[in-house]
C-alpha cells in the first residue's frame, strides 16, 4: 500500500521518506533495466551530462567511493556521490560537493522526479510489471540532482551486483570492481564466477577497469575477459600488476601508505582509515580518478595526500567513543570481517575487548562469529532496528555459544541494553580506571551500526522505529537502511 503524500507544500522529509519506502526493497529483485531506462527517457537523459565513475564489489565499495570523490573535489572538479546504505538518515546517500543534500534539497529533488517516476509506474502497470522500487527512485533523484547541480563527474556505489543494478544505466568512464566474494547468493549466483560476473556487467565500452585486490584467483581473468568482450577502452589497471601498494605503515588515525598507479607514484600518502584492505581501496580510489581529472600524467601528491587524509566513513571500522575506545563496523560477511579483525589486531593493544553483534539471519552468521572468537574477550548478543530480517536474539545466543561457550556469551534483548551490558563488562576488568587495553565493538550489519551510532552520539533518531502513521499506511520502515548488505 502506497502512503499517499496530500499536501505537497508542507512535505517533511520523513513524508518522502515513507512514501519511497512504501515501494519494493532492493532484495525484491527483477532484473530488468527497462523502469530506469524508460525514466531517464522522460527526464531527457541528465546522466549524459558528467562523467562517471562506477563502483561494485562485494566489500569496500562505499569507501573506495569516497576516497574517489575526495581526490576528484580537491582537483577542483564539482562533484555527485551516490552511496548505499545509509546509517542515519536517508539523505547521506546523495552528495554534491562532499555535501549530502540537506532534508529541502531531497525533498526538493523528489518533487521534480515524482510525476515522470508516477509515469514509469503506470506504464510498468500497463505492461503487468511492478512499481519503480526503493532504490531505483533513489537512483534516479541522485541522477536527477547530479545533472540539476551541475556536476563534473558522479562517483556511483552499486547497490548490489552489478548488471542489472539500478545504477547500470551509467556509463562508467572508470569501472572500479572491488574485492569479489561470496555474497547475496540467492541474487547473484552461487559461485564466486557467477558473482564475478555480474559484477562485470558495469564495464563498458568506454570504461577504464580498475580490478583491486582480489580474494579469489580465478576472478581477474572473468574481469579481463568482460573488458576484452566489449572493447574497454582505457584497458585494464589490475592491483599488483599495473598498480600496487608499495608499502604501508600504521599511523595514529589510520595510516600512511605509498602507492604506484599506471601514472606514477605517491609517496607517503596518509589515509584516515584503518586496514590493509583501505590501503588497496585508497589505490583503486586513486587509479579511478586519474581517469576522470583532466591532468596528463601522474597528479599533485600534496593534493592526494591531502584528499585521502581527509576521509572518513561512519560504520566502518569508526571510533565513536574513548573511555572505553568503542568502535563500529557495519561488516557483515567474511571478507568484511576478517578485514575489521585484522585492522583491530593492527592499529589497537587490547587486552580486554567485548564484542556487540546483532546480524541478520540471512548471513553467516557462524562464519562471522568464528572470525572474531579469538580477539574478543566476550560477545553480547543482541537484535537492531530491522525487525523483518534480523537474526532474532534467542537464535543468535544458541550460535554464539556454540562458537564462543556459554560462559562468554551474554544476552541483551535491545541495543541499548547491549551496549551498557558491553560496557559495564570492561568498566568491570578495567581494575586501574584508565580505560588502556579495554575497549567494545560493535559488530554484524550496517543497521547495528547505525543504531549503534545514534544511540551513542545521543541523537534521537524517528527512523529507528515504526511510528504507528506509518503502521496505518501499511509502511515497514525497518528495511531500507540497509537495502544494499
Amino acid at each position: 500500500m502506497s502512503y499517499e503524500v496530500l499536501d505537497t507544500e508542507n512535505l517533511t522529509l520523513a513524508d518522502v521518506y515513507r512514501e519511497i519506502m512504501s515501494r519494493a526493497p532492493e532484495h525484491d529483485f527483477d532484473p530488468s533495466l527497462d523502469r530506469m531506462q524508460k525514466v531517464l527517457d522522460y527526464l531527457g537523459h541528465p546522466e549524459q551530462s558528467f562523467r562517471v565513475i562506477h563502483v561494485t564489489g562485494t566489500n569496500g565499495k562505499g569507501s573506495t567511493a569516497r576516497m574517489a570523490e575526495a581526490i576528484c573535489r580537491a582537483y577542483g572538479l564539482r562533484t555527485g556521490l551516490y552511496t548505499s546504505p545509509h546509517v542515519e538518515s536517508v539523505t547521506e546517500r546523495i552528495a554534491v560537493d562532499g555535501q549530502r543534500l540537506s532534508d529541502a534539497q531531497f525533498i526538493d529533488t523528489w518533487l521534480q522526479v515524482k510525476d515522470f517516476i508516477d509515469l514509469v509506474d503506470k506504464d510498468s502497470a500497463a505492461e503487468g510489471g511492478p512499481k519503480m522500487s526503493f532504490f531505483e527512485v533513489l537512483t534516479t533523484m541522485a541522477i536527477w540532482a547530479f545533472a540539476d547541480a551541475p556536476v563534473d563527474v558522479a562517483i556511483v556505489e552499486v547497490g548490489m551486483g552489478g548488471r542489472w543494478d539500478a545504477t547500470n544505466v551509467l556509463d562508467g568512464d572508470a569501472a572500479v570492481i572491488g574485492p569479489v566474494d561470496m555474497d547475496h547468493m540467492q541474487w547473484l549466483g552461487d559461485t564466486v564466477e557467477e558473482i564475478a560476473g555480474e559484477k562485470s556487467g558495469i564495464i563498458k565500452s568506454r570504461s577504464t577497469v580498475i580490478i583491486g585486490r582480489q580474494p579469489h584467483e580465478q576472478v581477474p581473468a572473468i574481469l579481463e575477459e568482460a573488458a576484452r568482450e566489449v572493447g574497454a577502452a582505457g584497458g585494464v589497471v589490475r592491483d599488483g600488476i599495473e598498480a600496487e601498494v608499495v608499502s604501508r605503515a600504521a599511523a595514529v588515525g589510520g595510516q600512511v601508505v605509498t602507492l604506484r598507479t599506471p601514472n606514477g607514484v605517491y609517496e607517503q600518502i596518509p589515509v584516515s582509515m584503518f586496514g590493509e584492505h583501505q590501503a588497496h581501496n585508497a589505490l583503486a580510489a586513486l587509479c579511478a580518478a586519474e581517469t576522470v581529472i583532466p591532468v596528463a600524467g601522474q597528479l599533485d601528491t600534496d593534493v592526494v595526500a591531502e584528499a585521502l587524509g581527509s576521509v572518513k566513513v561512519p560504520g566502518r571500522i569508526e571510533v565513536i567513543r574513548r573511555s572505553p575506545t568503542t568502535i563500529i563496523d557495519g561488516g557483515h560477511n567474511e571478507n568484511a570481517v576478517t578485514a575489521l579483525r585484522t585492522a583491530l589486531e593492527e592499529n589497537f593493544d587490547f587486552t580486554d575487548l567485548v564484542g556487540v553483534v546483532s546480524m541478520m539471519k540471512d548471513k553467516e552468521v557462524e562464519t562471522v562469529l568464528g572470525i572474531m572468537e579469538p580477539i574478543l574477550s566476550k560477545v553480547v548478543v543482541t537484535e537492531n532496528s530491522w525487525k523483518s530480517r534480523v537474526m532474532p536474539v534467542e537464535e543468535l545466543e544458541k550460535i554464539a555459544v556454540s562458537v564462543f561457550g556459554e560462559d562468554r556469551v551474554l544476552r541483551a534483548d535491545t541495543m541499548p541494553d547491549a551496549i551498557q551490558t558491553a560496557v559495564d563488562e570492561v568498566d568491570a576488568a578495567d581494575e586501574m580506571g584508565i580505560g588502556f587495553g579495554h575497549g567494545v565493538v560493535i559488530f554484524g550489519s550496517f543497521v547495528t551500526a547505525g543504531d549503534a551510532r545514534i544511540l551513542l552520539k545521543e541523537r534521537h533518531n524517528a527512523e529507528l522505529k515504526n511510528t504507528k502513521e506509518d503502521r496505518a499506511a501499511g509502511v515497514d520502515t525497518d528495511f531500507s537502511a540497509e537495502d544494499a548488505e
